[in-house]
């Protein structure tokens, strides 16, 4: 609980310490000086304090509170319509890929300078993350929820009489219930007399009870995990979801669904005009006659949906029975005519249209979500567009929802002092996390890729040595970098020296030049020896 100390109300939650840096240090030891406030790309509410007490504040941006809560529950119930619901289904799905013999995310701690002992136990800190969070079985449900609300929020539970011990469990808190507020504090600068920004800090108010009065509390920035889709509002002061742009779609789509129903229901059944001869009876007793005949002939059979049966049902009228119409003498006596149902029933173009409305708003491709259309393995080339796209959006999201894992790992290395805060601000650039990959059609367009390569290649194999150079080859057939090229001139002089593969070299003074074939040597023929004519008489005789 937070502690209120005279006029000032203390933070709950933990706080690490900075040597003058970060988004509370005072920005005047930073040599900064504007009368703007900062962006914040987080949507976070500017207040300026008014009071010491907490419940004093004065909001500059309105009821923000109230606003992201309503959203938030406007974003939940839009995600259970079954269409909008398939497409999220069908993100989730390809962004979190659950693997039964490994882990759903793994760190890549490759491109940082550090040494492998740093490594091994920054990985084996991710891994403690990742355990608590229970990612591997809740990994899809927090993935979603972050999708659905736009913003995924943690509290981080420490021993308060031991810090250094790290995080001891994460703790799922709504969305709805917290925001992100920062506190701005002016002073006046003595040349030019103008109100300049001297603070700004940071907090979260968490609402137990949204709406209510005296039901907040003040979260320290460091005790919470924030991370939001950063999809901000056009005033850059709310955040939204990826649902906020599907919200006018669905609504129109909710409406033609409601209205064809209405229609079908009203139009589709044929129904009959009973014109009934009353000859000169006078109104009362026409309109009694009338009746009579009515109740005699009228079929009011009705089908219970609940049961599967018949039923006869003479309570209710309905809009949809027949009409009985008087007709008096002189006329064409008892007459009975049919009025035709609906002509178009069978129309759903305009349903459809804005059911692919809907899927383009998602960035979902329409063929996922069609339940006709199956998948095909075939080349590359028969991938569409939209595929393409959809694959460039789910790695968009996987690059953001990866802060989460990040912002926690870096307040734990801190909190145990593996590194410090100077060290995550030189590495947290070349830090990644790889999320497992189930995408056939990436797989499909990467091979094919190679393929033409490969083909490329073995078609310029030739010219190599006389106008090329295998160098070239190398840097803009295959498209290899320098590290690259590295890489494999090591491995191969390792595999050549270890006898795995064999030198290409002495294949090459093997091989008969290109184009003519191997000439086989002659062999010599065994010389004859002159025969003398005096020894061979003596033979014959």
């Amino acid at each position: 609980m937070a502690e209120e100390s005279g006029s000032v109300l203390k933070l709950f939650g933990f706080e690490i310490k900075r040597s003058g840096k970060g988004s509370s240090a005072p920005v005047g030891q930073q040599k900064l000086q504007s009368p703007v406030t900062p962006t914040d790309p987080d949507g976070a509410g500017y207040v300026t304090s008014a009071a010491g007490y907490y419940g004093q504040y004065i909001n500059m941006d309105g009821d923000q509170a109230k606003d992201n809560h309503q959203l938030i529950m406007r974003y939940r119930g839009v995600s259970q319509h079954p269409e909008v619901d398939m497409a999220i289904e069908e993100i989730v799905n390809e962004a979190i890929t659950a693997s039964e013999l490994e882990s759903s995310v793994k760190i890549s701690l490759d491109d940082i300078e550090a040494n492998d002992k740093i490594k091994d136990t920054i990985r084996l800190e991710f891994d403690k993350v990742i355990s608590m969070l229970n990612f591997n079985d809740l990994g899809h449900d927090i993935f979603r929820s972050w999708y659905v609300d736009g913003r995924c929020v943690h509290h981080l539970l420490v021993n308060d009489s031991n810090l250094k011990a790290g995080i001891q469990e994460i703790r799922h808190i709504d969305a709805a219930r917290v925001r992100k507020v920062k506190e701005i504090k002016y002073k006046k600068d003595q040349k030019t007399n103008v109100k300049i920004v001297d603070r700004v800090e940071e907090f979260y108010v968490y609402d137990e009870k949204p709406g209510q009065t005296n039901s907040s509390v003040k979260l320290s920035t460091d005790a919470v995990s924030y991370v939001t889709s950063g999809v901000l509002d056009e005033s850059r002061k709310k955040i939204l979801s990826h649902l906020h742009k599907s919200l006018k779609p669905i609504n129109q789509l909710r409406m033609m669904e409601d209205s064809l129903v209405i229609y079908r229901l009203a139009r589709a059944p044929e129904r009959r005009i009973f014109y009934i001869d009353v000859g000169n009876m006078p109104r009362g007793k026409a309109n009694e006659y009338m009746k009579d005949i009515m109740a005699k002939y009228r079929n009011k059979l009705v089908y219970d949906a609940s049961t599967g049966q018949l039923k006869d049902d003479r309570k209710h009228m309905s809009m949809l029975e027949d009409f009985w119409l008087p007709r008096k003498e002189g006329g064409r006596g008892t007459e009975i005519s049919t009025l035709p149902g609906g002509d178009n029933l069978g129309q759903i173009d305009d349903i459809i249209y804005f059911q692919k409305r809907l899927y383009r708003s998602l960035n979902v491709p329409v063929n996922r979500l069609e339940q006709e259309s199956q998948f095909s393995m075939g080349r590359s080339t028969e991938i569409s567009r939209d595929e393409v796209k959809f694959q460039k959006f789910i790695d968009k999201l996987r690059r953001r929802f990866a802060n989460l894992f990040l912002g926690i790992l870096r307040k734990q290395l801190v909190l145990k002092s593996i590194i410090t805060e100077q060290d995550w601000e030189e590495w947290k650039d070349n830090i990644y996390v790889d999320f497992v990959r189930d995408n056939h059609f990436t797989e499909l367009k990467e091979m094919e890729i190679y393929r033409e390569r490969a083909g490329l290649m073995n078609e310029m194999v030739g010219f190599v040595g006389e106008y090329i150079s295998k160098e070239w080859m190398m840097r803009n057939v295959m498209r290899f970098s320098d590290e690259d090229i590295e890489t494999m001139e090591k491995e191969i002089n390792g595999e050549i020296s270890s006898g795995e593969i064999d030198n290409p070299e002495d294949k090459k003074e093997e091989k008969p030049p290109v184009g003519k074939p191997p000439v086989e040597p002659k062999k010599p023929e065994p010389k004859k020896e002159p025969v003398d004519q005096d020894d061979k008489k003596d033979e014959e005789s």
